[in-house]
């Protein structure tokens, strides 16, 4: 089973496919675990016909679990994430953030823009003007699946949601660190109150990004699907060098 120690914890992962790297999070905010869907179905399996897909349980999600201390915040997601990368051997890799996962995702960026060789976000979640309450209720929920854990400390679990979520926007960095993120970014925009359209409205101006509109529409599934696997091959390293020969 493909479980390497973190910090006082154990991250869950699984590999599937070949080619360049795409560690992938997951829908599902703190219990992120949902699977990556495109229209009806799981992406997973498309975008592992050209990638290496690196699927991870983040901590205290699915089959990973973490103690919970006084420095339970993104940094140390971000710093699993990285540790998961050595662990797998992969020095460049894309990423793919999914709902919550995009927030993962833009902190890795953010913190090791070496190693993210090309993004896609996909219905970011966020804060808007209206949301506060559907935010609350998924921290609330979250805070409830580890309520009963022995090894949880009630006080500890209750400080994670005032600390992780004392920011707005993407909650993970400020605007002005995603404006720093250099990577390529696609980006799916979300359309209602927990992926509020002008947070992504925000995201593709501060990183410059490729926008992919309507793509909830089942009848572009396909189409979606392309262009991301598209956008992705068009940013793997070595791609742009070997078209520049064959042209």
């Amino acid at each position: 089973m493909p479980i390497f120690p973190v910090e006082r914890g154990e991250i869950y992962y699984e590999v599937t496919g070949r080619g360049h790297p795409l560690l992938v999070f997951a829908p599902g905010f703190l219990g992120s675990r949902e699977p990556v869907g495109i229209g009806a179905r799981n992406a997973i399996p498309a975008l592992a016909r050209s990638f290496r897909v690196v699927t991870v349980d983040v901590r205290n999600a699915g089959r990973s679990w973490a103690e919970i201390g006084p420095d339970y915040d993104w940094p140390l997601y971000t710093a699993d994430h990285m540790a998961l990368l050595d662990e797998v051997g992969i020095n460049s890799c894309h990423v793919f953030g999914s709902s919550f996962g995009a927030s993962f995702a833009l902190a890795l960026a953010q913190a090791a823009p070496e190693r993210v060789s090309a993004l896609v976000l996909q219905n970011p979640i966020g804060l808007s003007g209206d949301n506060r309450e559907l935010i609350e209720a998924e921290i609330a929920q979250w805070t409830a699946s580890l309520a009963g854990r022995p090894d949880v400390s009630p006080s500890a679990l209750k400080a994670v949601g005032p600390r992780m979520f004392k920011r707005d926007f993407v909650f993970s960095l400020t605007r002005n660190a995603v404006g720093r993120i250099t990577a390529p970014t696609l980006l799916l925009p979300g359309d209602d109150r927990l992926h509020p359209p002008l947070v992504s409205a925000a995201l593709a101006r501060l990183t410059r990004a490729e926008v992919l509109p309507r793509w909830q529409d089942s009848e572009r599934a396909d189409s979606v699907m392309e262009r991301v696997s598209g956008f992705l091959r068009e940013h793997t390293p070595g791609q742009a060098m070997l078209a520049g020969r064959r042209s």
